[in-house]
């Protein structure tokens, strides 16, 4: 695929049906992407499903499900309180008597027609789907790993202890898919990415391309969104955040304790990223927002003239570094607007992405995504000399 402006279907085709689902994996196949994307928690039997969350209540039924009533409770996930049913309090087999629900029904009452139809899956059969289409690629996302393997406890207050970059390791051993064109690892914690590079894989004879996923990096982040919960809690405990994270404060003059996604972002700390990862996947709206374009008249694609775009996309890809924004959707609550009130098209957003620099792009209307690259209205910008 090299050369190719990837289309990643973002938990599927989940603008059509509900995400992290078989149906909108098979469908989002169907409609040409190149990799399809599960969101990977573990359940309490160390079982990887793909939610985008481990609390459920928000993509399924769980709440109508009398017999886990007693399991709805309360939990600190880096760092924010959140109330309901949550993954790791549930065995793989509890969780196969669950069924989907589309998360955004107001948005999307197309998919939300489909509620209760579908299970959850593994990411076992998740694999096993991608292998059978001999073409596309998986991108899975280790969602808190720190919570998972350190931080976080069951229900009955049991420590979790699961290793989610072990296990996602494990099972694509097991499916027999370690072909590193098919596959991208990503995730917004920095430390279990470098523990992936210079441990985990290694000892397994693998070598995966791992995306350093970025949180805010605009000048009011705040919160979670503004630095990797990593970081934030190593910091918390008092632990040698020089030691954990090599190189990283050195590279960037600033203490990683202390380090956002701004600082990931800027040109040295994506040097430092570069020794480890094949990919940065920023927040397209970092991206757009705030920018002003000149529009010259009889220009065939006026949008990509005069675009100011974030620094980020040159940068990184001067570095030889893939850039992959997330994340690019159809319906008009999600889109950016010009100066003068003129709402950009999905395509629009594409075409100025693409032309400053993205090698690929999440989309929740794959189908759209994948016509657009089809029509070859521009090619992926090359690294700056």
């Amino acid at each position: 695929m090299a050369g190719m402006t990837l289309v990643i279907a973002h938990r599927g085709a989940s603008g059509y049906l509900p995400e992290h689902t078989l149906e909108a994996y098979r469908l989002a196949i169907a409609q040409g992407a190149d990799f399809i994307e599960p969101d990977l928690v573990p359940t309490r039997d160390g079982v990887l499903i793909a939610r985008h969350e481990n609390e459920l209540s928000d993509s399924t039924d769980v709440a109508e499900h009398p017999a886990f009533a007693g399991r709805r409770t309360r939990k600190r996930i880096d760092g924010i309180e959140r109330e309901g049913w949550f993954a790791e309090d549930f065995t793989w087999a509890e969780i196969r008597q669950l069924r989907a629900r589309e998360r955004l029904p107001a948005l999307r009452p197309q998919s939300a027609a489909h509620d209760g139809r579908y299970r959850i899956p593994s990411f076992a059969e998740v694999v096993a789907l991608a292998r059978e289409s001999r073409r596309v690629g998986v991108y899975p996302e280790t969602k808190h790993p720190t919570w998972f393997e350190i931080e976080g406890t069951q229900l009955d207050g049991t420590r979790i202890g699961l290793d989610t970059g072990a296990l996602l390791l494990d099972t694509l051993l097991a499916q027999d898919f370690t072909d590193p064109a098919r596959v991208f690892i990503q995730s917004f914690e920095v430390g279990n990415l470098l523990r992936l590079a210079r441990e985990q894989m290694p000892a397994r004879g693998l070598r995966l391309p791992l995306v350093q996923l970025l949180g805010d990096i605009g000048p009011a982040a705040a919160g979670a969104l503004a630095r990797p919960w990593d970081l934030a809690f190593r910091a918390a405990r008092g632990g040698d955040t020089d030691a954990a994270y090599p190189g990283l404060g050195d590279a960037v003059g600033r203490p990683p304790a202390e380090m956002t996604y701004a600082d990931l972002a800027s040109a040295a700390g994506l040097r430092w990223l570069a020794g480890h990862v094949a990919a940065v996947g920023p927040w397209k709206e970092n991206l757009l927002s705030s920018r002003r374009l000149d529009r010259p008249a009889g220009s065939a694609h006026p949008w990509q003239r005069g675009a100011r775009l974030h620094p980020l996309l040159a940068q990184a890809r001067s570095l030889g570094l893939g850039v992959h924004p997330y994340t690019l959707r159809a319906e008009a609550a999600f889109l950016n607007r010009e100066a003068d009130g003129r709402g950009l098209s999905m395509e629009e957003e594409i075409a100025l992405l693409v032309a400053a620099g993205a090698t690929g792009f999440f989309t929740d209307q794959p189908d759209r995504g994948a016509a657009w690259v089809a029509a070859g209205t521009i090619s992926p910008a090359a690294p700056p000399r």
